[in-house]
């Protein structure tokens, strides 16, 4: 039995914040290799004199070569990320698709997001650890873990659900920067007058590094860097 951890975080997440993509991603490891996967990204950004939290909103310019080498880390590294990208979220049909709800969309792409190909349920546990985002974390956390429990029938590889702060766990942080310049490019940011030269830079890297173009998604069967494209049909 191998145990897998998966770290997930998510972007432009809610209804009606202004923003017509959302993108909900993890990165993932075997639980036996997280001590020494993180004490190398931590010493990476030591290296850099950048011992605190990594955010996608909060990149600088001077830290770049940071971001490169944390880049490719993870391309040489037993780390996996897989994410689900959301076009033209205004066209969501919720009513005829997903129970009347946002919410119930949110569960439905979480669930989705895991019970992938890429997380094969013979012989493998899953651990699944997500950033806390707002006061109702209790609340969704229980949902999610119902979800599965019933889609699975009471044996479902998924065994734990678990809040964690991101400021604390590498791997989340990692998870950020992915889906930061995955929904950043596809909401076209990178092509705005006074648009982040870092942001752009990191963008181009990260393409060039898995051979993807971040708003087109990857292979369906792509296992180290995984984007599945998802653009909902228009409202009739």
């Amino acid at each position: 039995m191998s145990t897998k951890n998966l770290y997930i975080d998510e972007s432009c997440h809610l209804e009606h914040d202004g923003f017509p993509v959302m993108c909900v991603g993890y990165t993932k490891i075997n639980a036996t290799d997280y001590e020494k996967l993180k004490e190398t990204v931590k010493s990476i950004k030591l290296k850099h004199n950048a011992p605190t939290e990594i955010k996608w909103n909060k990149l600088s310019k001077s830290r770049i070569e940071l971001y490169k080498e944390l880049i490719d880390f993870f391309f040489e590294a037993p780390i996996h990320f897989r994410c689900i990208l959301v076009k033209y979220k205004q066209k969501l049909n919720h009513e005829a698709f997903n129970k009347g709800d946002h919410d119930s969309f949110y569960y439905k792409l979480v669930y989705f997001l895991l019970n992938s190909s890429t997380n094969p349920p013979n012989g493998n546990d899953y651990r699944v650890y997500m950033d806390i985002k707002d006061t109702r974390g209790k609340e969704r956390l229980a949902q999610i873990t119902t979800v599965f429990e019933n889609k699975h029938h009471g044996e479902s590889p998924f065994i734990h659900f678990q809040h964690i702060r991101s400021d604390e766990n590498e791997f989340l942080q990692l998870t950020d920067l992915f889906i930061g310049a995955i929904t950043y490019k596809s909401r076209k940011e990178h092509e705005k007058e006074g648009a982040s030269a870092v942001k752009k830079e990191v963008i181009s890297y990260l393409e060039e590094k898995s051979g993807y173009l971040l708003d087109e998604g990857t292979e369906p069967w792509e296992e180290k860097f995984n984007i599945f494209d998802h653009q909902p049909k228009s409202k009739s």
